[in-house]
Protein backbone atom coordinates (compact mmCIF):
# COMPACT_ATOMS: atom_id res chain seq x y z
CA UNK A 1 0.00 0.00 0.00
CA UNK A 2 1.31 3.44 -0.89
CA UNK A 3 1.96 5.89 1.91
CA UNK A 4 -0.27 8.37 0.12
CA UNK A 5 -3.40 6.23 -0.20
CA UNK A 6 -5.89 4.61 2.10
CA UNK A 7 -6.70 0.91 1.79
CA UNK A 8 -9.79 0.12 -0.23
CA UNK A 9 -12.90 0.21 1.92
CA UNK A 10 -14.31 -2.82 0.13
CA UNK A 11 -17.90 -3.45 -0.83
CA UNK A 12 -19.73 -3.13 2.49
CA UNK A 13 -23.17 -1.57 2.68
CA UNK A 14 -25.71 -1.14 5.47
CA UNK A 15 -27.86 -4.24 4.97
CA UNK A 16 -30.76 -5.47 7.07
CA UNK A 17 -31.03 -9.11 8.27
CA UNK A 18 -33.24 -10.10 5.33
CA UNK A 19 -30.54 -9.26 2.79
CA UNK A 20 -27.48 -10.68 4.54
CA UNK A 21 -26.08 -14.19 4.34
CA UNK A 22 -27.87 -16.32 6.96
CA UNK A 23 -25.71 -18.21 9.47
CA UNK A 24 -27.38 -21.47 8.46
CA UNK A 25 -28.39 -21.61 4.80
CA UNK A 26 -31.95 -22.67 4.01
CA UNK A 27 -32.60 -24.61 0.83
CA UNK A 28 -34.70 -22.64 -1.64
CA UNK A 29 -37.33 -24.94 -3.21
CA UNK A 30 -38.18 -25.07 -6.89
CA UNK A 31 -40.05 -22.04 -8.14
CA UNK A 32 -41.15 -20.21 -11.25
CA UNK A 33 -39.65 -16.91 -12.33
CA UNK A 34 -41.21 -13.82 -13.89
CA UNK A 35 -39.24 -11.20 -15.80
CA UNK A 36 -40.68 -7.76 -15.07
CA UNK A 37 -39.81 -4.16 -15.97
CA UNK A 38 -36.83 -3.17 -13.78
CA UNK A 39 -37.13 -6.39 -11.83
CA UNK A 40 -38.22 -10.00 -11.50
CA UNK A 41 -40.16 -12.32 -9.22
CA UNK A 42 -39.91 -15.85 -7.88
CA UNK A 43 -43.20 -17.73 -7.61
CA UNK A 44 -43.71 -20.46 -5.00
CA UNK A 45 -47.10 -22.22 -5.36
CA UNK A 46 -49.21 -22.91 -2.32
CA UNK A 47 -49.76 -26.48 -1.19
CA UNK A 48 -52.32 -28.23 -3.36
CA UNK A 49 -52.49 -25.42 -5.92
CA UNK A 50 -52.19 -26.08 -9.62
CA UNK A 51 -51.38 -22.65 -10.96
CA UNK A 52 -51.79 -19.29 -9.29
CA UNK A 53 -54.80 -19.35 -6.95
CA UNK A 54 -54.27 -17.16 -3.85
CA UNK A 55 -51.33 -14.82 -4.56
CA UNK A 56 -49.32 -13.03 -1.87
CA UNK A 57 -46.85 -10.54 -3.38
CA UNK A 58 -44.00 -9.54 -1.05
CA UNK A 59 -41.47 -6.92 -2.18
CA UNK A 60 -37.79 -6.76 -1.31
CA UNK A 61 -36.36 -3.82 0.63
CA UNK A 62 -33.50 -1.33 0.40
CA UNK A 63 -29.88 -2.11 -0.37
CA UNK A 64 -27.42 -1.55 -3.19
CA UNK A 65 -27.60 -3.60 -6.37
CA UNK A 66 -29.88 -6.31 -7.68
CA UNK A 67 -32.20 -8.16 -5.34
CA UNK A 68 -30.83 -11.46 -4.08
CA UNK A 69 -34.05 -13.38 -3.66
CA UNK A 70 -32.27 -16.46 -2.40
CA UNK A 71 -31.12 -14.45 0.62
CA UNK A 72 -34.56 -12.88 0.98
CA UNK A 73 -36.16 -16.34 0.97
CA UNK A 74 -33.70 -17.58 3.59
CA UNK A 75 -34.29 -14.49 5.72
CA UNK A 76 -38.02 -15.15 5.62
CA UNK A 77 -37.53 -18.78 6.63
CA UNK A 78 -34.43 -18.80 8.84
CA UNK A 79 -35.79 -17.37 12.09
CA UNK A 80 -39.44 -18.27 11.64
CA UNK A 81 -40.85 -20.23 8.65
CA UNK A 82 -43.06 -17.45 7.27
CA UNK A 83 -43.09 -18.54 3.61
CA UNK A 84 -43.64 -22.19 4.51
CA UNK A 85 -46.61 -21.29 6.68
CA UNK A 86 -48.13 -19.14 3.95
CA UNK A 87 -47.77 -21.98 1.45
CA UNK A 88 -49.14 -24.53 3.92
CA UNK A 89 -52.26 -22.38 4.10
CA UNK A 90 -52.65 -22.52 0.33
CA UNK A 91 -51.10 -19.12 -0.42
CA UNK A 92 -48.96 -18.68 -3.52
CA UNK A 93 -45.92 -16.66 -2.48
CA UNK A 94 -44.48 -14.22 -5.02
CA UNK A 95 -41.17 -12.68 -3.95
CA UNK A 96 -40.65 -9.43 -5.84
CA UNK A 97 -37.11 -8.29 -6.60
CA UNK A 98 -35.60 -5.26 -8.31
CA UNK A 99 -32.73 -4.82 -10.73
CA UNK A 100 -31.53 -1.96 -8.53
CA UNK A 101 -32.81 -1.84 -4.98
CA UNK A 102 -31.46 1.66 -4.45
CA UNK A 103 -33.30 3.08 -7.49
CA UNK A 104 -36.13 5.57 -7.10
CA UNK A 105 -39.18 4.23 -5.28
CA UNK A 106 -41.25 5.57 -8.17
CA UNK A 107 -39.27 3.47 -10.67
CA UNK A 108 -39.45 0.29 -8.61
CA UNK A 109 -43.17 0.85 -8.11
CA UNK A 110 -43.51 0.14 -11.85
CA UNK A 111 -42.09 -3.32 -11.16
CA UNK A 112 -44.61 -3.84 -8.37
CA UNK A 113 -47.46 -2.73 -10.61
CA UNK A 114 -46.35 -5.16 -13.33
CA UNK A 115 -46.23 -8.00 -10.79
CA UNK A 116 -49.76 -7.23 -9.61
CA UNK A 117 -51.09 -7.12 -13.16
CA UNK A 118 -49.41 -10.40 -14.07
CA UNK A 119 -50.80 -12.07 -10.96
CA UNK A 120 -54.28 -10.83 -11.82
CA UNK A 121 -53.93 -12.05 -15.42
CA UNK A 122 -52.66 -15.53 -14.49
CA UNK A 123 -54.76 -16.16 -11.41
CA UNK A 124 -57.32 -18.95 -11.32
CA UNK A 125 -60.48 -18.24 -9.37
CA UNK A 126 -61.57 -15.01 -7.74
CA UNK A 127 -59.56 -14.82 -4.51
CA UNK A 128 -58.29 -11.28 -4.00
CA UNK A 129 -54.58 -10.55 -3.67
CA UNK A 130 -52.39 -9.73 -0.69
CA UNK A 131 -49.68 -7.20 -1.58
CA UNK A 132 -46.97 -5.63 0.57
CA UNK A 133 -43.32 -5.65 1.40
CA UNK A 134 -40.46 -5.41 3.82
CA UNK A 135 -38.79 -2.13 4.73
CA UNK A 136 -38.75 -0.01 1.57
CA UNK A 137 -40.66 -2.76 -0.25
CA UNK A 138 -43.67 -1.70 1.79
CA UNK A 139 -43.33 1.86 0.52
CA UNK A 140 -42.86 0.70 -3.08
CA UNK A 141 -46.05 -1.40 -3.00
CA UNK A 142 -47.97 1.29 -1.12
CA UNK A 143 -47.24 3.80 -3.89
CA UNK A 144 -47.87 1.26 -6.66
CA UNK A 145 -51.35 0.31 -5.39
CA UNK A 146 -52.32 3.92 -4.72
CA UNK A 147 -51.23 4.96 -8.21
CA UNK A 148 -53.15 2.08 -9.78
CA UNK A 149 -56.28 3.23 -8.00
CA UNK A 150 -55.77 6.81 -9.19
CA UNK A 151 -55.47 5.46 -12.75
CA UNK A 152 -58.58 3.31 -12.17
CA UNK A 153 -56.70 0.09 -12.69
CA UNK A 154 -58.20 -2.92 -10.90
CA UNK A 155 -55.44 -4.33 -8.67
CA UNK A 156 -57.85 -6.84 -7.09
CA UNK A 157 -56.06 -6.46 -3.78
CA UNK A 158 -57.90 -7.15 -0.52
CA UNK A 159 -55.01 -6.56 1.90
CA UNK A 160 -51.94 -4.32 1.85
CA UNK A 161 -49.27 -4.90 4.49
CA UNK A 162 -45.91 -3.43 5.39
CA UNK A 163 -43.22 -4.94 7.59
CA UNK A 164 -41.17 -2.30 9.44
CA UNK A 165 -41.48 0.13 6.54
CA UNK A 166 -40.39 3.78 7.02
CA UNK A 167 -43.74 5.45 6.29
CA UNK A 168 -42.61 8.63 8.06
CA UNK A 169 -38.90 8.23 7.29
CA UNK A 170 -35.88 6.25 8.45
CA UNK A 171 -32.66 7.29 10.16
CA UNK A 172 -29.02 6.62 9.38
CA UNK A 173 -26.75 8.75 11.61
CA UNK A 174 -25.60 11.77 9.62
CA UNK A 175 -22.02 11.25 10.79
CA UNK A 176 -22.07 7.79 9.22
CA UNK A 177 -23.53 9.23 6.02
CA UNK A 178 -20.80 11.89 5.93
CA UNK A 179 -18.09 9.28 6.51
CA UNK A 180 -19.12 7.40 3.37
CA UNK A 181 -18.12 10.46 1.31
CA UNK A 182 -15.06 11.17 3.47
CA UNK A 183 -13.49 7.96 2.20
CA UNK A 184 -11.19 9.36 -0.52
CA UNK A 185 -12.30 7.17 -3.41
CA UNK A 186 -15.48 5.81 -4.92
CA UNK A 187 -17.06 3.09 -2.78
CA UNK A 188 -20.30 1.11 -2.53
CA UNK A 189 -21.18 2.61 0.84
CA UNK A 190 -21.16 6.14 -0.61
CA UNK A 191 -23.18 5.01 -3.61
CA UNK A 192 -25.76 3.51 -1.27
CA UNK A 193 -26.01 6.66 0.86
CA UNK A 194 -26.28 8.91 -2.21
CA UNK A 195 -28.79 6.71 -4.06
CA UNK A 196 -32.28 7.91 -5.05
CA UNK A 197 -33.93 5.50 -2.61
CA UNK A 198 -31.78 6.65 0.32
CA UNK A 199 -32.51 10.28 -0.47
CA UNK A 200 -36.24 9.51 -0.61
CA UNK A 201 -36.32 7.36 2.53
CA UNK A 202 -34.11 9.16 5.05
CA UNK A 203 -35.72 11.83 7.20
CA UNK A 204 -32.45 13.82 7.02
CA UNK A 205 -29.73 13.44 4.41
CA UNK A 206 -26.10 14.61 4.38
CA UNK A 207 -25.37 16.31 1.07
CA UNK A 208 -21.91 15.34 -0.15
CA UNK A 209 -21.56 18.45 -2.33
CA UNK A 210 -22.61 21.13 0.13
CA UNK A 211 -21.93 19.41 3.44
CA UNK A 212 -25.37 20.50 4.58
CA UNK A 213 -27.83 18.31 6.47
CA UNK A 214 -31.49 18.54 5.59
CA UNK A 215 -34.44 17.03 3.80
CA UNK A 216 -33.22 15.86 0.41
CA UNK A 217 -35.07 17.35 -2.59
CA UNK A 218 -35.77 13.79 -3.72
CA UNK A 219 -37.64 13.11 -0.48
CA UNK A 220 -39.79 16.21 -0.91
CA UNK A 221 -40.53 15.24 -4.52
CA UNK A 222 -41.41 11.67 -3.52
CA UNK A 223 -43.75 12.79 -0.73
CA UNK A 224 -45.43 15.15 -3.20
CA UNK A 225 -45.83 12.27 -5.68
CA UNK A 226 -47.28 10.08 -2.92
CA UNK A 227 -49.76 12.79 -2.00
CA UNK A 228 -50.83 13.15 -5.63
CA UNK A 229 -51.95 9.51 -5.68
CA UNK A 230 -53.84 9.86 -2.40
CA UNK A 231 -51.11 8.76 0.00
CA UNK A 232 -52.43 5.24 0.48
CA UNK A 233 -54.42 2.64 -1.44
CA UNK A 234 -58.04 2.99 -0.32
CA UNK A 235 -59.60 -0.21 -1.62
CA UNK A 236 -57.61 -2.81 0.34
CA UNK A 237 -57.44 -3.05 4.11
CA UNK A 238 -54.08 -1.55 5.19
CA UNK A 239 -52.06 -3.08 8.02
CA UNK A 240 -48.47 -2.88 9.28
CA UNK A 241 -46.09 -4.33 11.83
CA UNK A 242 -43.13 -2.65 13.51
CA UNK A 243 -40.00 -4.29 14.88
CA UNK A 244 -39.85 -1.63 17.58
CA UNK A 245 -41.88 -1.35 20.74
CA UNK A 246 -45.11 0.60 21.21
CA UNK A 247 -44.63 1.77 24.80
CA UNK A 248 -42.19 4.59 24.06
CA UNK A 249 -39.22 2.61 25.38
CA UNK A 250 -36.21 2.60 23.11
CA UNK A 251 -32.76 1.06 23.36
CA UNK A 252 -31.86 1.33 27.06
CA UNK A 253 -28.10 1.04 26.50
CA UNK A 254 -27.94 3.77 23.85
CA UNK A 255 -27.73 7.05 25.73
CA UNK A 256 -27.49 10.35 23.82
CA UNK A 257 -24.12 12.02 23.35
CA UNK A 258 -22.01 8.93 24.02
CA UNK A 259 -19.19 7.54 21.90
CA UNK A 260 -20.66 4.88 19.64
CA UNK A 261 -17.52 4.01 17.67
CA UNK A 262 -13.93 5.24 17.55
CA UNK A 263 -11.55 4.29 14.76
CA UNK A 264 -7.77 4.49 14.95
CA UNK A 265 -5.01 3.51 12.58
CA UNK A 266 -6.44 4.13 9.14
CA UNK A 267 -8.75 7.00 10.14
CA UNK A 268 -7.02 8.10 13.38
CA UNK A 269 -9.32 9.49 16.00
CA UNK A 270 -12.45 9.28 13.86
CA UNK A 271 -15.30 9.17 16.36
CA UNK A 272 -19.06 8.78 16.04
CA UNK A 273 -21.42 9.87 18.80
CA UNK A 274 -24.98 8.81 19.55
CA UNK A 275 -27.42 11.51 18.54
CA UNK A 276 -28.21 14.12 21.18
CA UNK A 277 -30.61 17.04 21.33
CA UNK A 278 -29.56 20.68 21.26
CA UNK A 279 -27.79 23.14 18.97
CA UNK A 280 -24.41 22.52 17.34
CA UNK A 281 -24.18 19.00 18.73
CA UNK A 282 -21.17 17.00 17.54
CA UNK A 283 -22.39 13.91 15.71
CA UNK A 284 -18.99 12.79 14.42
CA UNK A 285 -15.37 13.83 14.14
CA UNK A 286 -13.76 12.55 10.94
CA UNK A 287 -10.03 12.38 10.31
CA UNK A 288 -7.96 10.78 7.58
CA UNK A 289 -4.28 10.64 6.75
CA UNK A 290 -4.18 10.63 2.94
CA UNK A 291 -5.09 13.09 1.60
CA UNK A 292 -4.95 14.78 4.96
CA UNK A 293 -8.32 16.08 6.07
CA UNK A 294 -10.52 16.43 9.11
CA UNK A 295 -14.13 17.41 9.56
CA UNK A 296 -16.59 17.81 12.40
CA UNK A 297 -20.23 16.95 11.68
CA UNK A 298 -22.74 18.82 13.83
CA UNK A 299 -26.51 18.78 14.12
CA UNK A 300 -29.06 21.17 15.56
CA UNK A 301 -32.56 20.45 16.82
CA UNK A 302 -32.39 16.70 16.24
CA UNK A 303 -34.26 14.35 18.59
CA UNK A 304 -32.46 11.41 20.20
CA UNK A 305 -32.82 9.15 17.18
CA UNK A 306 -30.21 6.49 17.83
CA UNK A 307 -31.82 5.21 21.01
CA UNK A 308 -35.43 5.70 19.92
CA UNK A 309 -38.08 2.97 19.94
CA UNK A 310 -37.88 1.17 16.62
CA UNK A 311 -36.44 -1.60 14.50
CA UNK A 312 -32.67 -1.60 14.86
CA UNK A 313 -29.81 -1.80 12.39
CA UNK A 314 -26.28 -2.93 13.27
CA UNK A 315 -25.00 0.31 11.76
CA UNK A 316 -21.88 0.74 13.87
CA UNK A 317 -21.08 -2.97 14.00
CA UNK A 318 -21.12 -3.15 10.19
CA UNK A 319 -18.90 -0.07 9.96
CA UNK A 320 -16.54 -1.32 12.67
CA UNK A 321 -16.11 -4.72 11.02
CA UNK A 322 -15.33 -3.07 7.69
CA UNK A 323 -12.67 -0.86 9.29
CA UNK A 324 -11.22 -3.78 11.24
CA UNK A 325 -10.81 -5.81 8.04
CA UNK A 326 -8.80 -2.93 6.62
CA UNK A 327 -6.37 -3.09 9.53
CA UNK A 328 -7.90 -0.38 11.65
CA UNK A 329 -8.31 -0.44 15.40
CA UNK A 330 -11.88 0.03 16.58
CA UNK A 331 -13.49 0.80 19.90
CA UNK A 332 -17.11 -0.23 19.39
CA UNK A 333 -19.41 0.88 22.20
CA UNK A 334 -22.83 0.58 20.52
CA UNK A 335 -23.37 -1.99 17.77
CA UNK A 336 -26.89 -1.01 16.81
CA UNK A 337 -29.11 2.04 16.63
CA UNK A 338 -32.72 2.71 15.69
CA UNK A 339 -33.26 2.62 11.93
CA UNK A 340 -37.06 2.72 11.49
CA UNK A 341 -38.77 4.33 14.48
CA UNK A 342 -41.94 2.59 15.66
CA UNK A 343 -44.04 5.71 15.07
CA UNK A 344 -42.84 5.74 11.46
CA UNK A 345 -43.47 2.04 10.86
CA UNK A 346 -47.10 2.28 11.99
CA UNK A 347 -47.67 5.81 10.61
CA UNK A 348 -48.84 7.53 13.79
CA UNK A 349 -46.31 10.37 14.14
CA UNK A 350 -43.53 12.13 12.27
CA UNK A 351 -40.05 11.75 13.74
CA UNK A 352 -38.84 15.37 13.82
CA UNK A 353 -39.40 15.99 17.55
CA UNK A 354 -38.45 14.17 20.71
CA UNK A 355 -42.08 14.08 21.87
CA UNK A 356 -43.36 12.48 18.69
CA UNK A 357 -40.43 10.10 18.29
CA UNK A 358 -40.87 8.69 21.80
CA UNK A 359 -44.68 8.69 21.76
CA UNK A 360 -46.30 5.92 23.76
CA UNK A 361 -48.27 4.38 20.92
CA UNK A 362 -50.19 2.17 23.34
CA UNK A 363 -51.85 5.32 24.72
CA UNK A 364 -53.09 6.49 21.31
CA UNK A 365 -56.50 5.89 19.83
CA UNK A 366 -56.21 3.45 16.89
CA UNK A 367 -57.59 6.02 14.46
CA UNK A 368 -54.51 8.21 14.97
CA UNK A 369 -52.66 5.87 12.62
CA UNK A 370 -53.10 6.27 8.87
CA UNK A 371 -53.43 2.47 8.76
CA UNK A 372 -56.49 0.34 9.44
CA UNK A 373 -54.61 -1.81 11.94
CA UNK A 374 -51.07 -2.33 13.21
CA UNK A 375 -48.93 -4.18 15.71
CA UNK A 376 -45.65 -3.20 17.35
CA UNK A 377 -43.24 -5.79 18.68
CA UNK A 378 -43.41 -6.55 22.40
CA UNK A 379 -39.60 -6.31 22.52
CA UNK A 380 -37.09 -4.34 20.47
CA UNK A 381 -36.00 -6.44 17.50
CA UNK A 382 -33.80 -5.96 14.46
CA UNK A 383 -35.23 -4.13 11.48
CA UNK A 384 -37.30 -6.59 9.39
CA UNK A 385 -36.52 -9.46 11.77
CA UNK A 386 -39.07 -12.19 11.07
CA UNK A 387 -40.54 -13.06 14.45
CA UNK A 388 -43.28 -15.49 15.40
CA UNK A 389 -45.21 -12.71 17.15
CA UNK A 390 -45.38 -10.41 14.12
CA UNK A 391 -45.90 -13.19 11.57
CA UNK A 392 -48.73 -14.79 13.56
CA UNK A 393 -50.50 -11.43 13.70
CA UNK A 394 -50.14 -10.96 9.95
CA UNK A 395 -51.30 -14.49 9.16
CA UNK A 396 -54.38 -14.06 11.32
CA UNK A 397 -55.41 -11.06 9.21
CA UNK A 398 -55.15 -12.62 5.78
CA UNK A 399 -58.41 -12.43 3.85
CA UNK A 400 -60.40 -15.61 3.22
Amino acid sequence: MSETTEPNVGTFTLADPLTTEPPTPVEVPEHGEWQLPNGFAWVFPGEGNNGLVRPVIMADGFNLGRSELDKLYQGLEGGHPFISELRRRGRDVILLGFEERSASILDNAQTAQAAVMRAVAEQQGDARLVVGGFSMGGIVTRYALAKMEMQRMDHRTALYFSYDSPHRGASIPVGVQAFSYFIPFANDFARQMDSPAARQMLWRHYDKDTGKIGVAPERTEFLDALNRVGGWPRIPRTIAVANGRADGVGLPDVKPGEVALRIDGIYPGTTFYTQDQGADVTAAYLNRRFPKAEKTITTSDFPELDGAPGGTLHTYKILAEAMRKLGGTVDLRHEEVCFVPSVSAVAVRDIETQKDLYTNIDDLAPEESELDDYLCSSTTTAHTAITEELCAWLLARLPD
